[in-house]
C-alpha cells in the first residue's frame, strides 16, 4: 500500500462526518443557511476546535454573502486553503543521517498514548532507511511496557537495552547511550514511562533522565516528542502544555488516527502548540507510522471537490 493510500485508509473512519457534510454541499448551485450550519456542525464534530471552525465558517459566510454564485465546491476549496494556511510549518523534517551521533529521540506522553509501539515502529522505519538505531526501554515503572518493547524488538529484529521492573529509568538511558556510542549507532530511541502529566514525582523522573543524558552529551535529547492519541481530541492540549513547560517538547507524534479519531484534533493540537508533527500513526502494522504530510492529510480528510463528486 502506498503512502497516500495509508493516509486515506487511516483517516477514512474519522473523515466520515465532515465528508458527509461536504457531499451534501458540493454540487449545489447555491448554498443556504442550513448548508452552512451543517458544515459548521461537521467541523465541530470532527474535533477541529472552536478557533479553526469559526475561522473557516466565518470566511465561508463572508464570501457567500458577497458572491451570489458561491457554491459548495467554493466552500470546499476555501476550507482547504484555510487549513493549509493554519498547518503551515507543521511538517517535521528528520534527516536520514544525524549530524551528531548518536541522535537521541525521547518519546513522552500519558498512559495509553502509544509510545511503546511508536518506539518500535520508529526503529523499524530507520532500519528500512538504512540507519542504525537502539531502543531504550525506560518505562521501568510498568513491567508490561518493557516486555512489550522487547517483543516488538524481537519481531522486527531491532537492538534494545532494558532494565528490570522498578529499576532507575535514567540509568537505563545512560547505559543505552553508552551502547550506542560503542556501537557507533545513528540513533537512540527512548521509550519513557507513561504518566499523568499532573504526577510531579514522575515528571521529576523525566527531568532526571534528561540530566543524566546531558552528562553524556549536553545537546541530548536532540528531539523530545510528545506522543499523543489522536482519538482523545482537544483534551490533549492541556497535557501538551504541561509537558512542554516541564521537559521542553520539540515535536509531536499523533497516533491511533485510524481508530475513533475525528481527524481534526491534529489541527487543534498544532494550532495550540505550534510544534512540528513528525509522524502520524495510521494503523497497527510496523510500516503504518508515516511522516506527516499536509498534502496527504488534506486530501484524506478534505478531498478536492472534483474527487468528492466522482466518488
Amino acid at each position: 500500500m502506498g503512502i497516500f493510500a495509508k493516509f486515506k485508509s487511516g483517516f477514512k473512519r474519522g473523515a466520515g462526518v465532515l465528508q458527509g457534510a461536504l457531499n451534501r454541499a458540493v454540487g449545489r448551485e447555491q448554498l443556504d443557511e442550513n448548508d452552512l450550519l451543517d458544515l459548521e456542525e461537521a467541523f465541530y464534530q470532527s474535533d477541529f476546535g472552536v478557533d479553526t471552525t469559526e475561522e473557516i465558517i466565518s470566511n465561508i459566510r463572508e464570501v457567500h454573502q458577497s458572491e451570489k454564485d458561491f457554491r459548495g465546491e467554493d466552500a470546499n476549496s476555501l476550507a482547504r486553503e484555510i487549513l493549509r494556511r493554519i498547518l503551515e510549518g507543521s511538517e517535521g523534517v528528520l534527516k536520514e543521517k544525524p549530524e551528531s551521533l548518536p541522535e537521541v529521540i525521547c518519546l513522552i506522553g500519558v498512559n495509553g498514548s502509544g509510545k511503546t509501539t511508536t518506539s518500535a515502529k520508529l526503529g523499524y522505519r530507520f532500519k528500512e532507511m538504512g540507519s542504525t538505531s537502539l531502543l531504550a526501554a525506560c518505562d521501568t515503572f510498568r513491567a508490561a511496557a518493557t516486555e512489550q518493547l522487547v517483543s516488538w524488538a524481537d519481531k522486527l529484529d531491532l537492538q534494545i537495552v532494558s532494565g528490570h521492573h522498578g529499576s532507575d529509568s535514567a540509568a537505563v538511558a545512560f547505559d543505552a547511550y553508552s551502547a550506542c556510542e560503542s556501537r557507533s549507532y545513528d540513533r537512540l530511541i527512548i521509550d519513557t514511562a507513561g504518566r499523568l502529566h499532573v504526577k510531579e514525582n514522575l515528571m521529576d523522573e523525566l527531568s532526571k533522565l534528561r540530566r543524566v543524558l546531558q552528562k553524556k552529551n549536553p545537546a541530548a535529547p536532540h528531539h523530545s516528542w510528545l506522543v499523543t492519541d489522536g482519538s482523545t481530541g482537544s483534551n490533549v492540549i492541556e497535557q501538551a502544555k504541561v509537558f512542554h513547560e516541564k521537559f521542553g517538547l520539540t515535536g509531536l507524534v499523533v497516533t491511533k488516527l485510524d481508530g475513533s479519531s475525528k481527524g481534526g484534533a491534529l489541527v487543534s493540537i498544532f494550532r495550540s502548540m505550534r510544534l512540528p508533527i513528525y509522524f502520524v500513526g495510521l494503523g497497527e502494522k510496523a510500516d503504518d507510522l508515516q511522516p506527516f504530510s499536509i498534502d496527504f492529510y488534506l486530501d484524506s480528510i478534505l478531498p478536492e471537490a472534483n474527487e468528492i463528486i466522482s466518488s
